[in-house]
């Protein structure tokens, strides 16, 4: 949800459809093999959605499955580190701080992009396990979040920058800040993959203009230029008594979602 804000924020006229798997989350403790199917069962229930475009809104999951689902899929498919350390090249940071999912963490995805693209970055990464759920609860401006982060980050040395590795922790952006001062720039990587998806719509105006109809469920172009409201479909697989609430609050407008039909909708191959 941080990362579809963003998109909002950016891309006001597009329509979305979201799909969050609220029955199988966290995905950080599950294997890669495990995290693969999952990541490719949400792919082809959005493909089924005559989307455009699929972003992997999860650190996990993009460290884990982009690679694999990429060669699959004939859509494109964008993930959350390259846009983020693309954005941390751009800055000269080299002293760089990495939280996220124990699952994001061990698979080494962002210090092995950051390598990568930074060669001589100095990379200090950190599994904080509790903080999604926590972050799912409505945990995330209360002693219990200033506590958990005080404990993960304690071993945190210098850094210039701190990548907020996983989607669910902008929203405890206010108590990090608290944490490590004003002068370490958090990176939402949001922010970043909102501001890829517009370059790669922007690179590709080969479609028409028409808009994503979601009556019709059709989509031929890419970036619209049309001014549309209620734009925006959020699925869940499980319901989540705090999520209406919490989606609704983070994007300024109500949000309903649907709970999807997983035997006739999202596991019709298994």
């Amino acid at each position: 949800m941080t990362v579809l804000k963003e998109l909002i924020k950016i891309m006001p006229n597009e329509s979305f459809v979201y799909l969050g798997d609220t029955k199988r989350f966290p995905y950080g403790s599950k294997s890669k093999e495990t995290i693969i199917e999952l990541t490719k069962n949400g792919i082809e229930f959005l493909i089924k959605k005559n989307v455009k475009l699929i972003i992997i809104a999860c650190g996990t999951a993009t460290s884990q499955a982009l690679d694999e689902v990429k060669s699959l899929y004939d859509i494109p498919i964008i993930g959350v580190l390259e846009p983020t350390v693309d954005y941390l090249k751009s800055t000269n940071k080299k002293e760089i701080g990495v939280i996220a999912t124990a699952g994001t963490i061990n698979s080494k995805g962002f210090d092995n992009c950051i390598m990568k693209k930074i060669p001589d970055a100095k990379v200090q990464s950190i599994p904080c396990p509790l903080l999604a759920p926590m972050v799912e609860e409505g945990w995330y401006d209360n002693e219990i979040a200033s506590l958990a982060i005080k404990e993960y980050l304690k071993t945190l040395g210098k850094v210039d920058a701190l990548i907020l590795g996983c989607t669910h922790y902008p929203l405890l952006s206010s108590v990090i800040k608290k944490e490590i001062g004003e002068n370490v720039e958090l990176i939402n990587i949001g922010t970043h993959v909102a501001i890829k998806v517009k370059s790669i719509l922007e690179e590709n105006q080969i479609f028409s203009e028409k808009q994503f109809d979601f009556d019709n469920n059709k989509s031929d172009q890419l970036l619209n230029g049309q001014i549309r409201n209620e734009n925006i479909l959020v699925y869940l697989t499980e319901t989540e008594h705090k999520f209406n609430e919490i989606a609704s609050k983070l994007l300024g407008s109500k949000v309903e979602a649907i709970l999807v039909k997983e035997e006739t909708e999202l596991y019709t191959n298994n």
